[in-house]
């Protein structure tokens, strides 16, 4: 069964982003990754490059310099410089 994850993207100034989503894809400092409903608990460092999710059947991206991201519990959040 798939569900929906919520993801956040904040930076230092503000929260740019919080929505409901189906999948994530995170460009990670050891390589690109994908965040699917009920992911493990992941700590990670983010480099320059696009944050692809989806929501509802439409790809969105946000463009990043870099970042960290959190997962827990089918919540994303990204604190990153733009």
């Amino acid at each position: 069964m798939s569900g929906k994850m919520r993801l956040i993207i904040m930076t230092p100034e503000k929260v740019l982003l919080e929505k409901e989503v189906s999948k994530v894809s995170l460009p990670g400092t050891k390589g690109r990754f994908m965040v699917l409903w009920n992911h493990a608990p992941v700590i990670s460092s983010l480099d320059h490059g696009k944050i692809v999710f989806m929501d509802n059947g439409i790809e969105e991206t946000v463009e990043i310099e870099s970042g960290f991201v959190e997962v827990v519990s089918n919540r994303i959040t990204v604190c990153a410089e733009l």
